[in-house]
């Protein structure tokens, strides 16, 4: 992450954040508790979810919180980030008032018997990236099943210690209620920021102590970043009886599996380097369900309550972009990993810039 430190001389700065998706709401709060006058500019219409392919990419995603599980195809500092956020969802959790909305019991990998050999080069992957770190624990099958009854039809399996998941669409929910002196503005499209302005379409210039820009894929072309299609589905499957994060090694399909209630199960995801926002395609559907029933035979008679798809912020290198100058800060590039990374990218942004140095918390 390319950064430099701008410290803010004083609290009860005036503050303009251009986004109101994770990375947004999050600035939001806790600029606010830090005694800072918010406002928040976003194109949505209000604050609540819309499954259209249009909404903040936060709302789109299981919320795993799996740190060990993504090296697989992410760096070291990534995963250094994911288990700094682990403690921090908690605790944010527990100052919005819902702890439950964070649950660690680490997440379990599987493989079929067929697929050893790609399930082995993954491990060997994450035991070299991070040899200080949590490894991967063998399961044997009795082991597995009595921590995962709902699980058949494997072959291997192991336990990622320490890994867990948050509720996304109710974390967002919350993260905008409790920032209760926040002046939200909602159908508002930020089409620049500069330092200290936001230039909204239709030519108004807002103008505030410092401006955020955590518009994801909406700041382009002020940043080169990119949109990276995703897709998950959402199946109603009454006491599917899994318990934690679930991944499938295969050597074709990144699947996850998510139980978010005792009655819903989320499949996915997808990525396809592509902007196209048109719903989920007949290939992903077969090639998702298909994997999630052949580990959890229970989805057989789940019931598809919605298909989702959006795009995820990526910049070429696929890592975070934190940049600070005076009076102005932009974060951009958390890619598939925003719920792993935000507590800590904006704890390290806010550090470095100074803007929470406030007032004692309200």
């Amino acid at each position: 992450m390319r950064m430099e430190s701008v410290v803010a001389q004083r609290s009860g700065l005036s503050i303009g954040i251009a986004g109101a998706g994770l990375l947004g709401r999050l600035l939001a709060w806790q600029l606010a508790r830090a005694g800072h006058h918010v406002s928040v500019f976003d194109p949505a219409a209000d604050e609540q979810p819309r499954f259209e392919g249009q909404q903040a990419a936060g709302f789109t995603a299981a919320g795993m919180l799996s740190p060990l599980a993504e090296l697989d195809n992410s760096s070291l500092e990534v995963a250094r980030w994911g288990w700094r956020s682990i403690p921090l969802w908690q605790a944010h959790a527990a100052a919005l008032g819902q702890p439950e909305l964070v649950a660690v019991r680490g997440s379990c990998l599987v493989a079929h018997r067929s697929d050893l050999g790609a399930a082995q080069r993954v491990l060997a992957r994450l035991s070299a990236a991070a040899p200080d770190m949590p490894r991967a624990q063998t399961l044997t099958l009795p082991a597995l099943a009595e921590l995962e009854p709902a699980v058949h039809g494997v072959a291997h399996a192991w336990l990622l210690p320490g890994e867990g998941q948050i509720n996304p669409v109710a974390t967002l929910l919350a993260l905008h209620a409790k920032a209760t002196k926040v002046q939200w503005h909602w159908g508002q499209r930020v089409v620049a920021v500069q330092p200290g302005e936001l230039h909204l379409a239709g030519g108004n210039i807002h103008r505030f102590d410092w401006t955020v820009d955590v518009r994801g894929v909406g700041a382009k072309p002020q940043l080169p970043v990119r949109g990276v299609r995703g897709e998950i589905a959402w199946l109603q499957a009454p006491q599917h009886g899994l318990i934690r994060p679930l991944r499938l090694l295969h050597p074709r399909h990144r699947v996850y599996l998510v139980p978010r209630t005792s009655d819903t199960v989320l499949v996915g995801a997808s990525e396809i380097e592509s902007e196209d926002r048109s719903p989920v395609s007949v290939r992903s559907v077969v090639e998702l369900l298909s994997a999630a029933h052949s580990v959890v035979p229970a989805l057989a008679e789940a019931r598809v309550l919605r298909l989702d798809t959006n795009l995820r912020p990526a910049l070429p290198d696929n890592e975070p972009l934190t940049h600070i100058e005076p009076g102005l800060l932009r974060i951009n590039g958390l890619f598939r990993h925003g719920w792993l990374l935000a507590p800590a990218v904006v704890e390290d942004a806010l550090r470095a810039s100074g803007l929470g140095q406030g007032a004692a918390h309200v």
